[in-house]
């Protein structure tokens, strides 16, 4: 399964304060050692079961919460059993296309 999130403070009042939070959650889902990608706009995490991409998101959360009393959270899911991968295989199965022209 994959799962693409945005995890921001609000309210905290510090210009910093966004970029210094989106890093701690971003450390959560780095030190978690499933596959994933942070982009401008998401983080994408991939792993095997619900639970275990979850928890990584709730700690991710987590992280932001000791930063701020407001947390806003967006999320995105591809839940497909059985296929792993796909972090990168989708996108390389676009590409293929965009070669062919």
């Amino acid at each position: 399964m994959l799962v693409a999130f945005s995890v921001s403070p609000l309210g905290g009042g510090e210009s910093d304060g966004v970029s210094e939070a989106v890093a701690d959650a971003v450390r959560v889902v780095r030190e978690s050692g499933l596959p994933n990608e942070t982009t401008a706009m998401f983080t994408t995490v991939e792993g095997e079961s619900w639970d275990e991409v979850m928890d990584v998101v709730k700690r991710a959360v987590e992280a932001v919460q000791a930063h701020a009393p407001r947390v806003s959270l967006v999320l995105k899911a591809d839940i497909r059993p059985g296929h792993t991968g796909q972090l990168r295989a989708k996108v390389e199965r676009v590409e293929r296309h965009l070669a062919d022209d």
